[in-house]
């Protein structure tokens, strides 16, 4: 355990008690925390007493008391403060597995913690919790928790993921759902696996828990061209992912007379693949699952369609460029007829993106690489700016996956970029210019 401190919000309780970065914060009300769960839950408490290790080395016990669940006002240099868990699965569709070499170290860096399922929103597939870790989330109420189910066949899950612990989700989910613990499912839906009667088998036992199980989602297997040693896999094509509507709608149909909700969604990819026009907003019940590409294309579509009717008339002439991967470029062309329709002095320029980093299999924006943009796009005028979505770029950071940087980009192309996220508003604002 490390919780040292990296930086104390000014105002904050943090900086009334005179803590500083650099200090460790060792116990709360004499109990030492093994990690950010353990801090997260000790410090809720109104009556607090830390023992903290001061940066010059001075052991120091510093008593105050606040309101229940108010923050402390501390980043961490660490934010788990401990080691993330790395995943010990061998998975069939591992995307992981299908990287190139000489990628930088941490993109191979594969985890499988449930810290950063309740803080991040990652997925998990639980392989690797001992009885004693799911007493522990049931004891500090680490909910909701994001789980790579892909089969609730026990012995199809284990020859998914190559690992035998993989056999004991049913039983864990059962025992998390039996004290309350919410939890959000997706199945990675891999041909000749989990499709057909195993995905109704594994939709049917999670809908048996849905008082727990909140959304389920469906997502097609991404296949790179870097498959060397890899077992043979099948892409999910056009046919296969219209069969999976067909099922997927017969269990929203029940879920809705049921629950009100949905309960089980496709992806946009295998709407995409399918041909068949993305659902409406309402579908979606909330976009419970929208970072996990359910719902983002008619979220942003309705959110585009509220920002044009609402921004003001403008005069002046701007030429944009918007990239995109294969599978959106046509939605994202209607977009942006949408809204020349209204300022006809707006040129946007759709560019589709061919993914030859990863192979054209891979057909989305977000795992788009600087090398394909700057290929394929040199030469070119990119009018007044370069328009990507943030999902290209690494969190907080302004790299793609192959390293290349926007600064890379605008010095080759000649152009400055725009990053904008999976927001109609912050797409419009950026295309106007405002």
């Amino acid at each position: 355990m490390s919780a040292v401190i990296k930086s104390v919000e000014p105002d904050s309780i943090a900086s009334e008690i005179g803590l500083e970065a650099g200090d460790e914060i060792l116990k709360i009300n004499n109990t030492e925390i093994k990690d950010v769960l353990d801090y997260r839950f000790l410090i809720n408490d109104e009556e607090i007493t830390l023992t903290v290790l001061t940066k010059q080395g001075e052991e120091v016990e510093v008593e105050f008391e606040k309101d229940a669940y108010e923050p402390l006002g501390v980043e961490f240099e660490n934010s788990l403060m401990d080691k993330p868990l790395h995943c010990t699965n061998k998975c069939v569709f591992c995307f992981i597995d299908q990287l190139p070499k000489g990628m930088r170290e941490s993109l191979y860096f594969k985890d499988d913690d449930t810290r950063l399922s309740f803080f991040q929103g990652n997925y998990v597939t639980l392989t690797n919790l001992s009885d004693d870790e799911i007493d522990r989330i049931i004891r500090l109420r680490i909910s909701p928790i994001n789980i790579s189910v892909h089969t609730m066949n026990p012995d199809l899950r284990v020859k998914m993921l190559k690992n035998p612990k993989a056999a004991r989700l049913p039983e864990i989910m059962q025992r998390l759902s039996d004290n309350g613990i919410i939890m959000n499912c997706q199945i990675v839906l891999c041909p000749n696996y989990n499709d057909g009667d195993e995905l109704s088998y594994t939709i049917e036992k999670l809908y048996e828990m849905r008082s727990s199980v909140k959304s389920v989602s469906v997502v097609p297997i991404g296949l790179t061209k870097h498959r060397e040693g890899l077992c043979e896999m099948t892409a999910v094509d056009s046919d296969k992912a219209k069969e999976l509507i067909t099922e997927i709608e017969k269990w929203q149909k029940k879920a809705l007379a049921e629950l009100g909700t949905g309960f089980v969604y496709a992806s946009d990819e295998i709407y995409l693949k399918a041909g068949v026009p993305i659902p409406e907003s309402r579908a979606y019940h909330g976009f419970p699952q929208i970072e996990n590409g359910v719902g983002m294309i008619a979220s942003l579509r309705e959110e585009l369609t509220d920002a044009l009717t609402s921004s003001p008339a403008i005069k002046k002439e701007r030429t944009v460029t918007l990239i995109t991967g294969a599978a959106v470029h046509s939605t994202m062309c209607t977009f942006a007829e949408d809204i020349t329709k209204k300022y006809p002095n707006i040129k946007i320029n759709v560019e589709k993106i061919i993914n030859n980093f990863f192979g054209e299999q891979i057909t989305v924006s977000g795992l788009l690489c600087g090398c394909d943009i700057i290929e394929q796009l040199r030469g070119k005028d990119m009018g007044d700016n370069l328009i990507i979505t943030k999902n290209m770029l690494r969190d907080g950071e302004n790299v793609l996956l192959d390293d290349v940087t926007t600064e890379d980009i605008e010095r080759e192309l000649d152009t400055k970029i725009i990053a904008v996220g999976d927001d109609g508003y912050e797409l419009l604002e950026a295309i106007l210019g405002n």
